[in-house]
């Protein structure tokens, strides 16, 4: 929705109507994950996709029903292989579709505003309609629908906004929805009997790297393409260079630990210390698991890791700390050039962040089938 936004406000500053139709649970191989949108405007223009062409139709005229009856409605599509084939999709799938008369815009805007630099990720909750299709998939002739409920929000701090009416159900909510966030991935959650949709604003993901060093250099070019803000930082000002690392956001001269509020280190960052030196590693491994960064890996043999392990116990790390901490750094990929050990600390922060098993997806497909 974040990429449309633009696109909706240009639509309602001509006074034009626009509803939308939204991604809220998948089964299979579905082409478009939770969260794609499609916007219906009344004078017939749309943008955006929850298919890929498969049923954008269908689900333009589902909106035109809901403006005419104010009804939101979620419609349960089937997507043949067939179908994907015909639109270029590598396979079909099913997914069911929350379709509004208009879109929740006002509490979208800010939950998109909020999410800049600097600023703290959301999730607006959209209560789905009683009638909507069940959780465990099976077929389901649409309902009629209901006229939209207010949304509510849910902040990363663990703010909400609003209530379902009952402080255990708003409980779950909040852990809910800051799992969602934290993962960045939208989804449809069941609580008290009712299926609310969580749809995910999250800041953007950010990596931080402790030492200039030539791995650097080929991480932070693979995190941009992934989406991530870069921070380098060093110590040495002769490597910590804009001629080095041209496509970092950041480049901070300084010791991690000194630097820490000055770059606002916290949950939200993702740490690589790749530096080698004692003096300059530990202290930055110690405020980033002090400040519940949600990734912490270091360089290092095995023998080195048990050495700073030890090192960071008597610092005052505490056991249940130190087991947050990827040492060896990344996954094991088997390849030793810089760019290929980058590539295998990005595969693990990226298999951290979504919840990856880091296997090889045949076994995954395997383990699923069986």
């Amino acid at each position: 929705m974040k990429e449309l936004l633009d696109t909706l406000q240009g639509w309602q500053g001509e006074g034009i109507d626009v509803g939308r139709a939204i991604v809220v649970r998948t089964f299979g191989s579905a082409p478009r994950p939770e969260g794609a949108v499609l916007l219906y405007a009344s004078d017939g223009r749309i943008a955006g996709s929850v298919s890929g062409g498969c049923v954008e139709g269908a689900a333009a005229e589902e909106i035109e029903k809901a403006r005419a009856d104010g009804h939101a409605r979620v419609i349960r599509y089937g997507i043949s292989d067939e179908q994907a084939w015909d639109v270029g999709l590598a396979c079909g799938g099913t997914i069911d579709v929350l379709v509004e008369p208009e879109v929740p815009s006002a509490a979208v805007a800010a939950a998109i505003e909020s999410s800049g630099a600097g600023g703290h990720g959301t999730a607006v909750i959209t209560p789905l309609p009683g009638d909507s299709p069940p959780a465990d998939f099976g077929p389901h002739e649409p309902g009629r629908g209901a006229p939209p409920e207010a949304t509510l929000a849910v902040h990363d701090d663990g703010n909400l906004d609003g209530t379902l009416g009952d402080a255990a159900l708003d409980a779950q909510l909040v852990e809910r929805a800051t799992e969602a966030l934290r993962r960045g991935m939208s989804r449809t959650v069941e609580l008290g009997g009712r299926s609310l949709f969580v749809e995910v604003y999250p800041v953007r993901p950010r990596l931080v790297v402790v030492g200039a060093v030539e791995v650097a250099r080929s991480l932070v070019r693979i995190a941009k393409e992934l989406g991530f803000e870069t921070v380098v930082i060093d110590g040495r000002a002769s490597f910590a260079t804009p001629e080095r690392f041209p496509d970092v956001d950041r480049l901070v001269v300084g010791w991690p630990d000194e630097v820490a509020d000055e770059i606002n280190l916290g949950p939200n960052d993702a740490v690589a210390v790749l530096t080698h030196d004692v003096k300059f590693d530990e202290p930055a491994i110690i405020e980033a698991l002090r400040r519940e960064c949600r990734y912490v890996g270091a360089v290092g043999s095995r023998k080195t890791q048990a050495e700073r392990g030890r090192r960071l116990m008597e610092a005052g790390v505490g056991e249940e700390e130190l087991a947050r901490l990827r040492g060896p750094v990344g996954l094991d990929l088997g390849g030793r050039a810089p760019a290929e050990t980058a590539l295998a600390i990005l595969a693990e922060i990226v298999a951290e962040r979504y919840g990856g098993s880091g296997r090889p997806m045949k076994e995954r497909a395997a383990a699923t089938a069986g």
